[in-house]
């Protein structure tokens, strides 16, 4: 209710007020820690003296919806607290000072929370009688074990398991947790991260592993393998007879095929389309994935090119990839391949713009123009729009294996 720019507490507006209090999780951590939050007192926004007399029939309208909503009324909810102001036109009048929330009681039932605070005792008491180390956790978080109630159960299911079997060293799909299925823990990562941590010991936990895509790593599980993907393209090395291989990086590593050239590329139809080359294979499809490269030994003994776009990006891989190949070599990232496709440049949307030490001198000028955008705006060549015979043209001109 207002009066002029005034606006008077409302019964909604004590309803909205311990809402909020409910909402922010307040009402719920009171009960875990044993604050003592009630009675209760909230603000009260009520007419002042010389009001009374101009807006009389309003004042008298908001005392009784007021007095009308509050707990003698309706049996649970708010209490008001009198006192007498007196006007010159109306006299003295009783009108209320302060307004409390008597009890938790009448709180949840203002705001219809008490099946959920009951919900959230008994959820309560079940993991801390199992889990008593995640009190501070649960004080502190109550609207999410509220919100994750009806999957609470499978919860505690996973961390009972993990506390039994730390570090398994099996696969997720291997997890055999009653009435829990991989997809559960796959998409409660986040959840189950913040409570692994709290209920096992450092020696099951590994620190370095974080974030929901190391999940498996930090608590002992087995990962998918990293794979590469490899064309052989010299007929004489197939293995076999096969010609593209896809293993795990470790396996690659214990390959010996004797290629003394090695061709990197990310585009996969680059990948595939790649011309045959005696003694040579191409590894594609990696992106920002080189670092799985570096457990590959051989690669250290063989003459090694990186094939990417001409971008500011396509030079941060090649940096990447010679601090651990520094034998590396670009190939068709040079400013006669640039400059012959211009017909086919487009933008780049996000430019790198650090400073890469390993490039050549020749590469660090390109790439240099590139980021100062002194060739045209975001100027990017996608490797995959070069010609093939252009390709086919500097294969030829490279050196013999």
């Amino acid at each position: 209710m207002t009066t002029g720019d005034r606006e008077w507490t409302s019964p909604e507006d004590v309803t909205a007020q311990v809402a909020r209090r409910w909402e922010d999780g307040r009402i719920l951590s009171a009960v875990i820690s044993g604050e003592a939050l009630f009675p209760l007192r909230l603000p009260l926004r009520a007419p002042r003296a010389a009001e009374l007399g101009p807006r009389f029939e309003e004042v008298k309208h908001w005392l009784r919806t007021l007095d009308e909503g509050s707990k003698p009324h309706r049996g649970y909810g708010y209490e008001l607290g009198w006192t007498e102001v007196a006007n010159r036109v109306v006299g003295r009048n009783r009108v209320p000072c302060s307004i409390t929330i008597p009890s938790e009681t009448d709180a949840l039932q203002l705001i219809r929370r008490t099946k959920d605070a009951d919900r959230f005792r008994s959820l309560v008491h079940e993991t801390l009688t199992e889990f008593p180390e995640l009190r501070p956790w649960v004080e502190k978080r109550p609207m999410v074990v509220l919100e994750h109630g009806s999957d609470w159960p499978k919860v505690l299911a996973v961390l009972r398991w993990f506390r039994a079997h730390p570090r398994p060293e099996i696969y997720l799909r291997q997890l055999d947790i009653p009435d829990v299925d991989t997809k559960f823990i796959e998409t409660h990562r986040g959840l189950l991260s913040q409570l692994l941590d709290l209920v096992l010991p450092a020696s099951a936990i590994d620190a370095q592993r974080t974030g929901a895509s190391a999940f498996e790593a930090r608590y002992g599980l087995r990962s998918r393998p990293a794979l590469l993907r490899m064309r052989v393209l010299d007929p004489a090395l197939r293995v076999q007879g096969l010609s593209d291989l896809t293993a795990p990086v470790s396996e690659f590593g214990d390959l010996k095929l004797g290629a003394r050239r090695v061709f990197v590329t990310e585009n996969e139809i680059n990948g595939l389309a790649f011309p045959d080359a005696a003694s040579a294979v191409v590894i594609f499809g990696l992106g920002y994935g080189l670092d799985r490269l570096a457990l590959v030994q051989w690669l250290h003994d063989v003459t090694l090119f990186y094939w990417g776009d001409i971008d500011t990006h396509g030079f941060a891989i090649l940096a990447k990839l010679r601090t651990h190949f520094p034998q590396a070599l670009s190939l068709l990232m040079d400013r006669e391949t640039l400059i012959a496709h211009r017909s086919l440049w487009v933008q780049e949307q996000e430019p790198s713009g650090g400073e890469l030490a390993t490039l050549t001198a020749s590469e660090m000028s390109l790439y240099d123009d590139l980021r100062r955008n002194r060739l045209g705006d975001r100027v990017r060549l996608e490797q995959e729009r070069i010609g093939f015979r252009w390709v086919q043209q500097a294969l030829s001109a490279l050196p013999e294996a």
